[in-house]
């Protein structure tokens, strides 16, 4: 099977984040399994084990993705169309089987990142020409929160599919014990939906009381602005190396996560491969990773947060608990799983496509 992934970013985008951990991982496990895989998206890109085509920038992308495609890619058995903000809409120039993949709907997010006139496009892009454009395709999902959030928009549930997304359990093997010092990390792209400026509010209130020290690890556009408005113990790391991460997820005591909303919540899954809990907030994608009171503590509002946060940095058996749980859980989730579902959703989508030729 020759499979090609249309997606917004690469590995080597400076933003690249979740989505893209994940079609990079199911590009190399079916490679491994002997099938085909490439991608084409915007740049810039870097030399990985299967074909990468740079299709141009943020937004040129969409238009010349079709001729990209006709130029590398017309031959391939499905075309796996990432939607991030809106899809390629490929059903409208490519005639052979497609799955669409979303992490997450975007309606929300739109406002905070566009203008009323571009946000009001976006919404119904995504929200109207996305479920009609796609009306013979299926869809793939990594959360059921994002598997709700599809019916909201008439995708019927027969045509949603659903995998789990792998960790790197074993990478965490090695490494640091928990810190001695308060150590909290916060992991992800610096965003305006990751809501990291609330975490910063509430750390000002958490570090007087419990001290040590807050870890931002990641990069993005938002960098500047919050290191701006940090207060005292907060350390901004910029991107890192995987052993770097892993280390600091290790000796950290919490994992605290302010997302406003995930397909899935990589960053949890990750923190809890290492034996440590999550604070987050009980919002679409988070509360999928998250089983609160289990692997971690999910709350409503800042405040709740803020408390929960002082209440946790002080009870030792609880954050135990709870990081022995969330490790056990991790440790079922694996890649190799992941890439057997996606393997299975793939045939489906092309027989479904040769039934109906």
């Amino acid at each position: 099977m020759r499979v090609l992934f249309l997606a917004w970013r690469d590995l080597a985008h400076p933003q690249a984040g979740g989505s893209e951990v994940l079609v990079d991982r199911l590009a190399l496990g079916l490679i491994a399994r002997g099938h085909e895989a490439a991608v084409l998206c915007g740049g810039p890109v870097s030399p990985r084990p299967y074909p990468v085509v740079d299709a141009g920038g943020t937004y040129s992308q969409y238009l010349r993705a079709p001729f990209a495609y006709r130029r590398h890619f017309s031959d391939v058995d499905l075309v796996v169309d990432v939607e991030n903000g809106i899809p390629f809409f490929s059903p409208l120039w490519r005639r052979k089987p497609v799955l669409c993949l979303v992490h997450h709907v975007h309606e929300d997010q739109w406002a905070t990142r566009f203008s009323a006139p571009v946000a009001r496009l976006g919404r119904a892009l995504e929200g109207r020409a996305m479920p009609a454009v796609y009306g013979r395709s299926l869809f793939l999902v990594v959360s059921q929160s994002t598997r709700r959030s599809l019916r909201d928009l008439g995708v019927p549930d027969e045509r949603i599919r659903l995998i789990t997304e792998g960790v790197d359990v074993g990478a965490t093997a090695l490494g640091a014990a928990p810190s001695d010092l308060p150590l909290f990390v916060v992991l992800g792209r610096l965003v305006p939906h990751k809501r990291v400026d609330l975490l910063l509010r509430a750390w000002r209130v958490v570090h007087r009381r419990v001290g040590g020290e807050l870890v931002v690890i990641g990069d993005g556009p938002e960098r500047e602005r919050l290191q701006a408005v940090a207060g005292p113990g907060v350390t901004f790391t910029g991107h890192v190396t995987d052993d770097e991460k892993w280390e600091l997820l290790r000796r950290a005591w919490l994992l605290v996560h302010g997302a406003h909303h995930e397909g899935w919540g990589i960053a949890v899954v990750e923190a809890a491969a290492c034996g440590t809990p999550a604070l987050a907030f009980d919002v679409a994608g988070v509360r999928d990773a998250v089983i609160d009171g289990e692997t971690g503590v999910l709350v409503d509002y800042e405040a709740e947060l803020t408390a929960a946060w002082v209440q946790l940095a002080a009870d030792d058996r609880t954050r135990r608990r709870l990081g022995d749980a969330a490790r056990e859980r991790a440790a079922a989730l694996s890649w190799d799983a992941t890439v057997t579902q996606f393997v299975a959703i793939a045939e489906e989508a092309v027989g479904r496509e040769r039934a109906a030729a």
